[in-house]
């Protein structure tokens, strides 16, 4: 299972950057696919998840997107109004046995892409 996450890059803030993860057929038809991070020195976090509809953690609510396309088997990130506490690597993920009361945990997804570094200057 392969996922590749693309998209990352240096932004000044308040800009906005488009991330996307590119996946098999068989991975994209899962219920959930979902988007974490991870800042230096922090743990990783829950940032976004499609689970036939789309999730948010509270602190990206409002300017960060989730978004698939079926035909491109992609699933994006619109991220607007970037902060530089945004700045982390971030990954894509995946996985068959994640259910809705562990969406948010990262433990709950068995693929991953790589990671894409987003950093945001003030």
């Amino acid at each position: 299972v392969q996922l590749q996450a693309s998209g990352g890059g240096l932004v000044q803030a308040g800009g906005s950057l488009r991330l996307s993860c590119v996946t098999s057929p068989r991975t994209f038809s899962r219920p959930t696919m979902a988007w974490f991070r991870q800042a230096p020195g922090k743990d990783r976090e829950f940032v976004a998840a499609f689970r036939w509809r789309e999730y948010y953690a509270d602190l990206v609510k409002g300017r960060f997107t989730i978004s698939r396309d079926k035909a491109k088997n992609t699933v994006y990130l619109q991220m607007n109004s970037l902060k530089p506490e945004d700045t982390a690597v971030y990954y894509c993920a995946a996985g068959p046995g994640v259910i809705m009361s562990t969406m948010t945990e990262g433990t709950a997804y068995a693929y991953w892409g790589q990671g894409t570094l987003v950093t945001v200057s003030s």
